[in-house]
């Protein structure tokens, strides 16, 4: 099975992409505060398989975070529980919306992304893994070679 890895997209940018959902494995949303050296970030993430969980494999939104103020958690939590329901899940750094409504559109994860800037005061960054395209497929999605990371299959 091939994967493409894009990497480094902007929310402007997912607007132009028309891809067959069916072939995204996962996104992530990587919300960084500047000063970047701070390591300052809200990472929101989905995959098409689901987010390991001890044992099981757990569907639906999920999102990590690093250096932010524990206070403001329950807020970030609160935002994507509003869009996307899900009972709230904890594991170290992580909270799993389980269940929640998974969205897989170029649209709404760019849409996602804009909110998520606006709300948090952060820079979105955006990668997409997809599985079984063709260079040509890839091209036909408006999807821009320059950000390709290949993953070398086995």
């Amino acid at each position: 099975m091939a994967r493409s890895r894009y990497w480094k997209l902007t929310s402007d940018e997912m607007s132009g992409f028309n891809y067959d959902e069916s072939k995204l494995l996962n996104w992530e949303i990587k919300c960084i505060r500047e000063p970047e050296e701070e390591a300052h970030f809200i990472g929101v993430f989905m995959y098409k398989y689901g987010t390991a969980y001890d044992y099981e494999s757990v569907k639906g939104i999920c999102y990590f975070y690093n250096n932010i103020d524990k206070e403001e958690i329950p807020k970030i939590t609160g935002f994507l529980q509003g869009k996307f329901n899900g009972k709230e899940m904890e594991k170290g750094d992580r909270i799993l919306l389980k269940d929640s409504k998974e969205i897989y559109a170029s649209k709404d994860i760019g849409d996602l992304a804009k909110e998520m800037e606006t709300k948090f005061n952060t820079r979105a960054v955006i990668s997409l893994e997809f599985e079984d395209l063709t260079a040509e497929q890839l091209k036909e999605f408006g999807l821009p070679e320059a950000k390709l990371l290949p993953i070398p299959t086995k």
